[in-house]
């Protein structure tokens, strides 16, 4: 590439971010013209292209990006002393071709109108009303435990397999695109991810790829989670970028879906919330409801856990602390801690979507 062309790709990346930080100011804007515009078309051709694929591409992608990255440090080294101005400049540039495509076919995502609003939808609750719809969702969920054909006291097993959950995950978003049809999924990529392991000690059960528009997920995860985790990687493919945002759709596309053991999973992935949430706030009355959830329900939590436990290594609080900047530079202000919003649409929704 022309030393000139490098020149005018290093100065353009500060004035991407001024850009945006004047963009994120119109949420309306990106709303109407990006997120239900420009990225639902982009969107849908990566998924056609892509999605008969049978293994992930964008595993391979970042494999060879990663393997570029190492090549170009090697011959690049002794540049450092010689060449710095040059090399920086070199750097800068690739950083703002790469940064000038993630917001054109993801990036954007994260600063359009929050969901609440586009579903009109409160964001205030009291700890009475977290309550009340913990106590129904509790109800709920050991009333499909017991229709599933469980004891009380036993844990539920799926009768699927994983590429099975697959093939029914999208049900729950064509269900509910009959009352929000921008929440309509087709077609359908989404994958186990190559890169399990690695996202296991990472502490993740799936991402996406904004660059070729796959659903990861991690397919060691505990077989109750996999049709939620799947169910949240597709929120992101139909253009939701916050995590607490895909958790609730995943939650939405779940309860909605014609199967009833991926009823339940929503159900339960959703009520942990809530359960978590009245312990942040009131400990006595957590230790009060928690005798009146199945303890089968309660073993499957238990599971979930043991299961990160047994994977637990340092990497994983230098991962999660990464991604934590990453949802802060995104316009996620609490970083991880913003997933705790979800509760706040549960409480909302379901107040005015009795179950």
């Amino acid at each position: 590439m022309p030393r000139r062309t490098k020149l005018i790709l290093a100065i353009f990346l500060p004035i991407q971010v001024v850009v945006l930080q004047v963009v994120k100011n119109f949420p309306e804007f990106i709303e109407t013209y990006y997120s239900q515009g420009i990225f639902p078309f982009l969107s849908r051709i990566f998924r056609f292209l892509l999605g008969w694929v049978p293994f992930s591409v964008g595993d391979i992608f970042y494999l060879s990006i990663a393997l570029f990255a190492l090549r170009w440090v090697y011959k690049n080294f002794r540049r450092l002393t010689k060449e710095p101005a040059r090399l920086f400049i070199d750097i800068a540039a690739t950083l703002s071709v790469v940064y000038a495509v993630f917001l054109l076919l993801w990036g954007l995502n994260y600063y359009r109108v929050p969901l609440h609003k586009t579903l009109e939808l409160e964001t205030d609750y009291t700890t009475e009303e977290l309550i009340e719809t913990t106590h129904k969702l509790i109800e709920k969920s050991n009333a499909l435990h017991r229709s599933l054909g469980f004891h009380d006291t036993v844990k539920v097993e799926l009768p699927y397999t994983q590429k099975e959950i697959f093939e029914r995950s999208d049900v729950g978003y064509q269900n509910l695109s009959e009352k929000y049809p921008y929440l309509k999924y087709s077609p359908k990529s989404i994958k186990k991810s190559g890169w399990s392991l690695g996202l296991t000690y990472m502490g993740y059960s799936g991402y996406y790829n904004p660059f070729t528009g796959e659903a990861q997920v991690n397919n060691k995860i505990k077989t109750y989670k996999f049709p939620v985790v799947s169910c949240h990687e597709q929120a992101h493919q139909l253009g939701y970028a916050a995590e607490n945002e895909a958790n609730f759709l995943a939650m939405l596309a779940t309860i909605n879906n014609d199967d009833l053991y991926i009823q339940y999973t929503g159900y339960i992935f959703v009520l942990r919330y809530c359960i978590n949430e009245i312990a942040r706030r009131d400990i006595d009355t957590y230790h009060q409801i928690l005798e009146s959830v199945n303890p089968g329900i309660l073993k499957s939590y238990k599971e979930m856990r043991d299961f990160w436990e047994s994977y637990k290594n340092p990497f994983e609080s230098l991962s999660k602390a990464f991604w934590d900047q990453f949802l802060k530079a995104n316009n996620q202000s609490k970083g991880i801690m913003s997933y705790s919003y979800m509760v706040a649409l549960v409480v909302n929704y379901l107040e005015e979507n009795p179950i």
